[in-house]
């Protein structure tokens, strides 16, 4: 019998149809207790049950049965409407209150226990949460108990760093015969909305600090990552005076734009597109006084020298282009490599890429699982079909395979610049190769992208890598050298250029981007002396104080 590639095809087909168990083949321990059907949400310090219409979850996880592959239903969350909407950012209007709220005008220390408080309750839902993760968006469980651990040391190191403002700006400071207490103060309203593909960990990032600063919120769940907050949400109706926390459920273009438009957003913070964002932001009828926290698209290339130790670079890039199925802003989505060493890339390229574990993500030591994304295997595979219309070839055998959910890894190459693949972030298992013979290629490339959050260039040469350097820095936000790209660690800015990225995150640029500076001054006096040295020893302002926070 003669093998075919269509034959092999088949064969392998088959085998990717075998990744997916029937119901009773699945641990224990890593099924849901039961489905998960979310009949409250939380708005002005009240869970209120929900009667409407539901949206019914899958998870990217497909079950064997006797009708053949079908997606697991595990659970429903509301479709609310513009009303409840409303409802909840008129609780955090009332809760801010125009900077006068319990929350607003609390101590730094007494806002520091709530947080402390709502940490240690979510700490006791951390199983049904890593679950929900791992069921919701198909991430593997080890990477989903990393994620939900990651989060609460973000908000311990978040705390930590608020201690350390606020002790800097426990004393006055007197300049000219003025005395002055500069401190931080808080922006109003938030709409915060995370993404899909770390629901927990990066809509915290923007979440706690948000809160902890002082200001209320409305919070978006994203579409796929919805559930897994629900057993929170008790938690945080406990640990925080009410309309603090507010969720607003239901279809993105029909209760958000409502928001924007009233004018009573003060922060817009997002993690998703930037088409989407831009069109938030127009719908303000105030821009002047919205402030956008955003992390948008990215399309971060890496750029492979002929100077590169070439085992390196394509474990590098194995792990920066499909940790979690390349479902990641940092992953790296295009690699330029040097026409001497292209080959050799390439062939230990594929090499790497055999050799990752695929199966579910309950399984240990697995690299790549199901995407949660329903259309996201169909996308994947037009941008496949553009790039063979334009020169281009899937090179790893099996690479592109699909089976319901799971989408196989593909190596494409030679791409150039009438594909998708040259433009789109591509968001999942592709990697895009270019050859090229002089590194101004790769970087007129970064010149000309719409992109700017990050790049990785591979070299061990001292002058090559300093002159890109140079120059890479005024295209991106981060330059990694022989390393794939990536967010942490979390005390470094994470930002972007151009429509990556709007503000900077870090531990403590978080903080900064959801306050503002403040200052009480007057002049130095005996009459100001005493009165100011009155409020300070009776403690009768949070704002105006000297009380150091261990």
């Amino acid at each position: 019998m003669i093998l075919t590639e269509e034959t092999s095809t088949n064969t392998f087909t088959a085998q990717l149809e075998k990744i997916f168990v029937t119901e009773d083949q699945i641990l224990e321990e890593y099924k849901l207790p039961s489905e998960i059907h979310q009949k409250f949400y939380l708005s002005n310090g009240e869970m209120k049950e929900w009667n409407g219409d539901v949206h019914e979850v899958y998870s990217p996880i497909c079950i064997r049965t006797l009708e053949g592959l079908k997606r697991k239903l595990i659970g429903t969350y509301p479709v609310c409407t513009q009303k409840e909407a409303e409802e909840a950012l008129e609780a955090a209007k009332a809760a801010y209150n125009h900077g006068r709220g319990e929350w607003p005008t609390m101590s730094v220390s007494d806002k520091i226990v709530c947080v402390e408080n709502f940490t240690k309750k979510m700490l006791a839902q951390k199983d049904i949460v890593v679950k929900l993760i791992m069921w919701e968006i198909g991430k593997s469980y080890a990477d989903s108990v990393k994620e939900f651990d990651r989060t609460v040391e973000y908000i311990y190191a978040t705390i930590d760093a608020l201690k350390d403002v606020d002790r800097e700006s426990s004393r006055f400071e007197i300049e000219q015969g003025i005395v002055a207490q500069v401190r931080r103060s808080p922006l109003g309203v938030v709409l915060c909305m995370g993404p899909f593909n770390y629901p927990l960990n990066e809509t915290f990032t923007t979440l706690i600090p948000a809160i902890i600063m002082g200001n209320t919120l409305l919070f978006k769940p994203p579409k796929h990552g919805t559930l897994l907050h629900y057993p929170l949400l008790e938690a945080f109706k406990e640990s925080f005076p009410k309309g603090v926390v507010n969720t607003i459920y239901g279809r993105g273009h029909t209760i958000v734009p409502s928001l924007m438009e009233s004018g009573d957003i003060n922060v817009l913070t997002l993690i998703g597109s930037s088409k989407v964002a831009n069109e938030l932001k127009k719908m303000h009828p105030k821009v002047n006084r919205l402030r956008a926290i955003l992390g948008l698209d990215a399309k971060n290339a890496a750029i492979v020298t002929a100077n590169a130790d070439i085992n390196l670079s394509v474990q590098e890039t194995v792990l920066g282009s499909l940790s979690f199925n390349g479902q990641r802003c940092t992953a790296i989505k295009i690699v330029f490599v040097h026409k001497d060493v292209v080959d050799e890339f390439l062939e230990k390229l594929k090499t790497e890429v055999a050799k990752l574990k695929y199966g579910m993500p309950w399984e240990k030591g697995v690299s790549l699982t199901p995407l949660p994304e329903p259309h996201k295997p169909g996308y994947l595979t037009q941008c496949i079909e553009d790039a063979r219309q334009n020169g281009a070839e899937v090179i790893n055998e099996n690479g592109g395979a699909t089976v319901e959910s799971f989408f196989y890894p593909a190596i494409v190459y030679p791409v150039n610049r009438k594909m998708k693949l040259y433009r789109e972030e591509q968001f999942g298992p592709i990697i895009p190769v270019i050859s090229y013979e002089s590194i101004d290629e790769p970087i007129e490339y970064l010149i000309e992208s719409t992109h700017g959050q990050q790049v990785s260039i591979f070299s061990n040469d001292s002058v090559e890598v300093a002159a890109s350097v140079d120059v890479l820095v005024n295209q991106v936000s981060r330059v990694n050298i022989n390393a794939q790209c990536q967010r942490g660690p979390d005390v470094f800015p994470f930002t972007g250029r151009k429509d990556s990225a709007e503000g900077t995150l870090s531990v403590v640029d978080a903080l900064r981007s959801f306050s503002i500076r403040s200052l009480v001054a007057t002049k130095l006096n005996d009459n100001n002396k005493k009165l100011i040295n009155e409020i300070v020893s009776n403690h009768e302002s949070n704002f105006l104080s000297t009380k150091f926070i261990f």
